[in-house]
């Protein structure tokens, strides 16, 4: 079966941001400890670091306690800025951007469907902050902040997971697998 999926290096890129997002204020966190944390291979994630430190979403601190720390508040950190620091524009379709690259243009009836969708999932991920997620709300983190995006859509404790046929299910559906975020609470 083939289904539009996202890049495993955009999946790991914003499970290190997340991770980064849960640490202490002023605390910086090792490659190591987060590939430990977040199950990502280590030299992928050394590469996905330096993609986002160009992005300007992650500083690099030196010393006896250096390590990876977020560039500003994860609460103006969108998926879509994490997202773009790695794989570039968001882009459903090759003929969204540019009509040109489309050798069909003239005859298709679906660029507006695929426009339609870009600019929904565009929309969501600029909407859906580091801090919205359950396990890094705004008031774990010290701040009070109304969730927006994917946070203001999930109940409190509850998560999102494809389920069979690419249909969501919530936390309470779906059985926690080993280093899912309510074992690592």
């Amino acid at each position: 079966m083939s289904v539009m999926q996202v890049s495993r290096k955009v999946d790991y890129a914003l499970r290190a941001m997340i991770n980064l997002a849960r640490q202490a204020p002023g605390r910086a966190a090792s490659v190591a400890e987060i590939s430990a944390i977040e199950a990502v291979p280590k030299k992928f994630l050394e590469k996905i670091i330096q993609e986002l430190i160009h992005g300007g979403l992650v500083v690099s601190r030196r010393g006896a306690h250096g390590g990876y720390a977020l560039a500003r508040d994860p609460a103006k950190i969108s998926f879509k800025d994490v997202i773009e620091a790695v794989e570039g524009p968001l882009t459903l379709n090759i003929c969204v951007g540019d009509l040109r690259h489309c050798s069909v243009s003239s005859t298709c009836g679906m660029h507006h469907i695929w426009s339609e969708g870009q600019r929904r999932l565009t929309e969501l991920f600029a909407a859906t902050k580091l801090t919205d997620l359950p396990y890094t709300t705004a008031t774990s983190l010290g701040a009070s902040a109304p969730a927006t995006g994917v946070g203001a859509l999930l109940s409190e404790g509850s998560t999102l997971s494809s389920g069979a046929r690419g249909q969501a299910k919530t936390s309470s559906e779906v059985a926690p697998g080993p280093g899912s975020p309510s074992e690592r609470r």
